[in-house]
Parts: C-alpha cells; sequence; structure tokens
C-alpha cells in the first residue's frame, strides 16, 4: 500500500509543478519580473514548504538529526541530482542571468554559516535568528536587483489574457498539489524505510530529503523543458538558500536542535563540496551535460557512503 502512495504522490506532484511553472511565468510577465526571481522566491519558497514541514515535526518531537539531516540531504540532492538532471536534458544551457556574479554566493554562505554554527554542538534558538535574518538579505538583495534589469530583457505580455480570478486558485491550487504530494510521498518512503530497520539520520538524509526533493526535482525539470532554465536554476538556488536559513531556521526556533558533527563529518563535507561545485560551474557557465554528470558522481559517492552505513 505504501507504494501505491507514493505513486500517487507522485502523480500530485507532477500536475501540482505544471501548474506552478504556467502561472508563475504569468505573474512574471504581467508585473515585468524575470523569471529567475520568480524562481529563486515564490517557488524556491513554496517547494520548500515539505522541508520546513518535515524537520519543525522532527524539531517539535525531539528528533533533531531527522530535522537536520533533512536540509543537509535536500541540499546536496538539489545540486547533485536535480541541477545535474536540468544539465543533462536541457539543449544549449545560456542563462541571461550570470549566476556567478550575482547568486552562487548565496548558496554558499548560509552553508559556512551553518558551519560555524555547530561547531558549538547546537543550533540555537539565536542562531535560527540569524539565519531568517539571511535569508532577509537575500529576498532584500533580488528585489533590489529585479530593479536593475532593462525593461527591453523582458518578455511582453498580453494584458487581456491574464485573470487573477483565474491565476489566483490556478496557482494555489498547484502549490497544494505540490505540498500534499511531497506530504504523502515523505510518509509513504519513511513507512517503507523503517520496515527495515533503518535509523533516524539515514531516514531523514536518504528518505525524507529525496521525498522534500521532489518538488525541486519536477519544478525544474518541468521549467527546463519549456525553456525555461534561469527558473529552473534560480528554483535550486533559491531553495537551497531557503532550506539553510528558512527551514533550520523555524526547527531551531520551535526547539534548539543539538548536532554531534564529527558523527556526521562526510555528509556535511559532501554539502560543502557539492555547493562549492555549483559555484565552480557558474563561475566558469559550464552548463553543459559534463558538469552534470560530475555532479551525479558527487551523488554516488553520496549515497554508496550512505548505504554502506545502514
Amino acid at each position: 500500500m505504501d507504494f501505491v502512495f507514493f505513486i500517487i504522490a507522485m502523480a500530485m506532484l507532477i500536475w501540482g509543478a505544471d501548474l506552478l511553472i504556467d502561472q508563475s511565468e504569468r505573474i512574471a510577465l504581467k508585473f515585468k519580473i524575470p523569471e529567475f526571481i520568480i524562481g529563486a522566491t515564490l517557488i524556491a519558497l513554496g517547494t520548500s514548504l515539505p522541508e520546513m514541514a518535515a524537520s519543525i515535526v522532527a524539531s517539535m518531537d525531539g528528533k533533531p538529526d531527522i530535522a537536520i539531516a533533512n536540509v543537509i540531504g535536500s541540499n546536496v540532492l538539489n545540486i547533485t541530482l536535480v541541477l545535474a538532471t536540468v544539465f543533462i536534458i536541457s539543449k544549449n544551457i545560456n542563462p541571461a542571468r550570470d549566476f556567478f556574479a550575482k547568486d552562487s554566493t548565496w548558496a554558499l554562505v548560509p552553508v559556512l554559516v551553518f558551519i560555524l554554527m555547530i561547531l558549538d554542538g547546537i543550533i540555537s534558538r539565536f542562531d535560527a535568528t540569524l539565519l531568517l535574518l539571511l535569508m532577509g538579505a537575500y529576498l532584500i538583495f533580488l528585489i533590489q536587483d529585479a530593479k536593475n534589469i532593462p525593461e527591453e530583457d523582458l518578455e511582453d505580455f498580453d494584458e487581456k489574457t491574464f485573470s487573477w480570478a483565474k491565476t489566483i486558485p490556478i496557482l494555489f491550487g498547484g502549490f497544494l498539489l505540490v505540498i500534499i504530494g511531497a506530504h504523502f510521498t515523505v510518509d509513504s518512503a519513511s513507512s517503507i524505510a523503517r520496515t527495515f530497520g533503518i535509523s533516524e539520520w539515514i531516514i531523514g538524509i536518504i528518505m525524507i530529503s529525496l521525498g522534500t526533493s521532489m518538488p525541486e526535482l519536477v519544478v525544474s525539470i518541468t521549467a527546463s523543458m519549456k525553456g525555461k532554465v534561469d527558473m529552473a536554476i534560480g528554483n535550486i538556488i533559491g531553495s537551497n538558500m531557503a532550506n539553510t536559513t528558512v527551514v533550520l531556521g523555524a526547527a531551531a526556533l520551535v526547539n534548539p536542535m543539538p548536532i554531534n558533527a564529527s558523527i556526521y563529518l562526510f555528509d556535511i563535507a559532501t554539502m560543502i563540496v557539492a555547493t562549492l561545485l555549483l559555484v565552480f560551474i557558474t563561475a566558469n557557465k559550464l552548463y553543459n551535460k559534463s558538469a552534470g554528470i560530475s555532479l551525479i558522481i558527487i551523488l554516488g559517492l553520496f549515497l554508496n557512503n550512505t548505504l554502506q552505513s545502514i
């Protein structure tokens, strides 16, 4: 029965993602907002809601390992699985935005801040507040940056085809389908994992993070297939930013989370390496299948180490 729920949940994710992409693009065009901004904010925060829900519940239940592992695993998978998939399935990727100059640092900074925060063995409420402020700074940066984009670089939009009465319900329905689909994906995957007696950290780092990364994967693939590569990459960078700041911050606000970093050194190191690879790829504009394969190799090492520890 868990496998049936998993398949149904995946179908909901795919349908919801398609609705999200279509309506988000229409809103972006109406307000002359670049697709990247929509991907890095509205869609990124929306697709990070499953991670937030899972981590907050885990924190409330006194299971910090699941909450933190979920964030680490999601960040790794977003880059090594989602971004790699975008590179492999897309043709002639030529983003209009300079991701290295403007955005890749925002994916790296919260990871480095996270490393500093766990050195004392706990993510406190003070740490959580700082993480949330960091996300606020990122949003302010995006809003200010959007004002500097020349109007001629934006696509034309026919106002007559737009209706808030139609767009809002569809957008809300898309978010709802993604969130509910992710919820049941996590539940069914976790149930399957527990059947085999897997530890809480492994459940968080693989099963739950994989389930909660499904929205990012589906949304980014759908965007790429529609030629919206800027939106796809923006979703990944924004989602990782949201995971490390908003998701971890919200979970730690609910309940300070202790962590023994030395036990999970490989997983934390993999997150750092994956993020540095993201910076390297954007710096050299390596938006191609070779970069995708390189990321898949990191994913393979990550999964192999995790499976060996079961």
